[in-house]
């Protein structure tokens, strides 16, 4: 992952708010998974891209195949996803070279090993101004 790539809680914050107030199709009909990849920059963060799909990794895939075909670089970017923080959720951030990965939900335990060593910023249970941050935190500026 990209050195030097910092994260301030000021642009976690707008990213969660940013979520809250997106309009999906979960809180229509409830049962989908949403990802999104959104900007870093500084104080604040946008959302450029969001997905939801039955399968978290559906949406997932997407998001990195658009990525791939818009040839958007992942350095300095966010990823939020509406379910658990899984190795398999990891190890995909990581091939986007994304450094920052955020859930509202929880994390596995192989998750949470493979961010320690590839040295992903992990956050967890991020709702409102609440947050668990499990690794990286040497990228975190609260």
């Amino acid at each position: 992952l990209p050195d030097g790539a910092m994260l301030k809680q000021r642009a976690l914050y707008a990213l969660l708010d940013s979520v809250r107030l997106h309009e999906t199709i979960y809180k229509q009909a409830g049962a989908v998974h949403g990802c999104a990849l959104a900007t870093n920059d500084g104080d604040s963060s946008e959302i450029l891209m969001f997905v939801e799909d039955v399968g978290r990794h559906n949406a997932v895939d997407a998001i990195a195949g658009q990525m791939w075909l818009d040839r958007i670089d992942g350095s300095d970017k966010i990823f939020y996803t509406t379910g658990r923080l899984t190795s398999e959720m990891v190890i995909k951030a990581a091939q986007m070279r994304i450094p920052f990965l955020v859930s509202r939900s929880g994390l596995t335990q192989m998750g949470y090993e493979i961010a320690q060593k590839v040295g992903m910023t992990m956050i967890g249970r991020a709702t409102n101004k609440h947050y668990l941050l499990f690794t990286g935190a040497a990228r975190f500026l609260a």
